[in-house]
C-alpha cells in the first residue's frame, strides 16, 4: 500500500466501531429517547465478543455473543425508563457505570490475550484503481457498516417504519392517537440500538485491534453519541462524521510516520478535542439545532 491508501484504508476500519454505535443511537434518539450509556455497553460487548472468539475461534459467534450482551444491557436501560418514565439521563449513566464494571470483571482473566482478525478481501476492478486502489481490500464488517448506513437514510426517508420511528420522536401522543405503541416501538429501538453498539465493541476487540483489555474502548462510545448531534439527528452526516472521526483517530500513526515531533498525549487526545470543538460549534447555532432535533427526545412518554 501507498502511504495514502494506507491512511484511507485505515480510516474506514477506525470509523467502524464508531459507525455501528452511532447508527444505533441515531435509531434510539429519532424514537424520543437517550440513551448515554453506549460506553459501557460496547464495552460489555467488546469483553464479551473476545471471550467467544479466544474459546471458539468463530467471530459470526463473538459478534452474536457481544450483540446479545450489549442488547441486554439496553433492555436494562429500558426497564426503568420506559416503565417508570425514570430520568433518561442518569439511568444511561447507571447502566453504562454497570456494563462497563462487568467488561473489567467478566475480561480479567483475558487481559493481553490475542485473537485472529478477520480476513481481508478485495472488490475486483476497485483493487486495482491507481493511488486508491488499497482502500477497497477492507473486511466484510466494514462494507456491511457502509452497506447498513446506506439502508438506515433509505428507511428514515422512503419506509413507513422510518416515518413511524420518526412520529413517535416527534410527537408521541400523536402517534400514540393513532394506534401506534410508543412504548413498544421505543423498546424495539432500544434493542436494537444495543445490538449494534454491541456490534461495535465486538469489532474493535476481535477485528481492529483484536486483543482484550480493560479500557480499550476508550471513549468510543462517548464519541458515538457525540456524532448523532454532530450529524444533526442526519444518516448520512453521521456516517461522514464517524469517517472523520476515524481519520483524527488515526493523526498519532501518521504523524509518527512523518517523523513531526508532536507529543503523543496531544495526539490521542485530539479525537476527543475535536469533538468539544465541534459540539461546541454545532450548539451555537440554535436554530439549525431546533430544525433537525428530535422534539420529544429525552422527554417520558406519559399515557
Amino acid at each position: 500500500m501507498t502511504p495514502l491508501e494506507f491512511i484511507l484504508a485505515g480510516t474506514l476500519a477506525a470509523a467502524t466501531p464508531l459507525l455501528l454505535a452511532a447508527l444505533g443511537e441515531l435509531v434510539v434518539e429519532k424514537s424520543g429517547v437517550l440513551n448515554l450509556g453506549v460506553e459501557g455497553m460496547m464495552a460489555l460487548a467488546a469483553a464479551v465478543s473476545f471471550i467467544v472468539a479466544y474459546e471458539t475461534g468463530n467471530h459470526l459467534l463473538a459478534f452474536l455473543a457481544g450483540g446479545v450482551a450489549s442488547m441486554a444491557a439496553a433492555l436494562v436501560f429500558a426497564l426503568p425508563v420506559l416503565s417508570f418514565r425514570a430520568n433518561q439521563v442518569a439511568a444511561g449513566l447507571a447502566v453504562g457505570i454497570l456494563a462497563g464494571g462487568l467488561s473489567a470483571l467478566v475480561g480479567r482473566s483475558y487481559e493481553s490475550l490475542t485473537v485472529t482478525a478477520l480476513p481481508k478481501f478485495s472488490i475486483p476492478l476497485l483493487t486495482e484503481l491507481p493511488v486508491i486502489g488499497g482502500v477497497f481490500r477492507q473486511d466484510i464488517v466494514v462494507w456491511l457498516s457502509v452497506a447498513l448506513a446506506f439502508a438506515m437514510a433509505w428507511t428514515f426517508k422512503r419506509t413507513r417504519l422510518g416515518w413511524t420511528i420518526r412520529s413517535v420522536g416527534e410527537n408521541p401522543n400523536a402517534a400514540h392517537a393513532i394506534g401506534t405503541s410508543v412504548l413498544g416501538l421505543r423498546l424495539a429501538c432500544i434493542a436494537f440500538g444495543g445490538l449494534l453498539a454491541g456490534f461495535g465493541g465486538a469489532y474493535a476487540s476481535t477485528v481492529y485491534t483484536p486483543l482484550w483489555a480493560d479500557g480499550m474502548i476508550a471513549g468510543r462510545g462517548w464519541i458515538a453519541v457525540a456524532l448523532v448531534v454532530f450529524g444533526t439527528w442526519q444518516t448520512g452526516r453521521v456516517a461522514a462524521g464517524a469517517i472523520l472521526f476515524g481519520a483524527l483517530s488515526l493523526g498519532e500513526l501518521v504523524v509518527q510516520a512523518t517523523g513531526v515531533n508532536i507529543p503523543s498525549q496531544l495526539l490521542a487526545a485530539l479525537p476527543y478535542l475535536a469533538t468539544i470543538i465541534v459540539l461546541g460549534l454545532i450548539s451555537s447555532n440554535r436554530q439549525r439545532l431546533r430544525m433537525y432535533s428530535v422534539a420529544s427526545l429525552g422527554e417520558p412518554f406519559r399515557r
